[in-house]
């Protein structure tokens, strides 16, 4: 136990640079919250094409590990968004993950720049199933393959 317990303390570093973040107060429907703020800051969208979407994300420092690769949990993040926004429609609730299946296959560190691509697999009602591919931009390799399933009352039709 006391094993796991110093694993997952913070160092006085981390605990600082934490303790050091601004951001601004969240309104709801009108601006990003933290979490948004934090995760998704720098992606862009490149392109958008019935039922795909492609973009582009330098890796920040602030979502690596301790060993400066991505983290797992940021990919996880990556795939729900992108997965979540393929099959967004405006002006309707986003749709709710259902279930989410992520093939971690490489790393990527702190300023590669990875193309991520989203893709509706299906939909049948209110059930959509997409695909999202991370995959590192420079050299081509694959860094990661997710499957995203979503459920919304009012799922758009592509």
């Amino acid at each position: 136990m006391e094993k796991a317990k110093t694993f997952i303390e913070l160092t006085q570093g981390e605990s600082d640079r934490v303790s050091s973040l601004a951001f601004p107060p969240h309104r709801l429907g009108t601006e990003c919250s933290f979490y948004e703020y934090y995760s998704l800051r720098g992606i862009r969208v490149d392109r958008i094409e019935p039922g795909q979407v492609f973009c582009t994300f330098k890796v920040p420092p602030r979502l690596t590990d301790r060993e400066g690769k991505l983290a797992s949990g940021a990919i996880a993040n990556l795939v729900d968004e992108v997965g979540g926004a393929v099959v967004y429609v405006e002006g309707l609730p986003m749709n709710v993950s259902v279930d989410m299946s992520i093939s971690f296959l490489s790393s990527a560190k702190a300023g590669d720049e990875l193309e991520i691509i989203g893709r509706v697999l299906g939909q049948k009602g209110g059930y959509s199933g997409t695909s999202v591919l991370v995959k590192n931009k420079t050299t081509g390799e694959l860094i990661a393959e997710g499957r995203h399933s979503l459920f919304g009352k009012h799922a758009s039709k592509m």
